[in-house]
């Protein structure tokens, strides 16, 4: 995937992210969007209070698996690819 497309990627993720409506999130200058494997985990949310990610249309669009993106890390992370 060229540096466009990625960027292309990340950006529809942005646009379609929930995580702002998660009760783990936490507010600190993040924007969401931790399933993307160039944003990758949250720095500020430590702790898993819930998870929407199941019901987000990124994870809907690109057959996502996992949960908890924002502290295990993005899909690819996660399935260790």
């Amino acid at each position: 995937m060229s540096m466009a497309e990625m960027e292309e990627n990340r950006n529809m993720v942005l646009s379609m992210c929930i995580c702002r409506s998660c009760p783990s999130w936490v507010e600190c200058k993040e924007n969401g969007g931790f399933c993307f494997p160039t944003i990758g985990k949250s720095k500020c949310i430590k702790e898993e209070k819930g998870c929407v990610c199941g019901g987000c249309p990124v994870t809907k669009k690109m057959k996502l698996k996992h949960v908890y993106y924002c502290t295990k890390g993005s899909e690819k992370g996660q399935t260790g690819g």
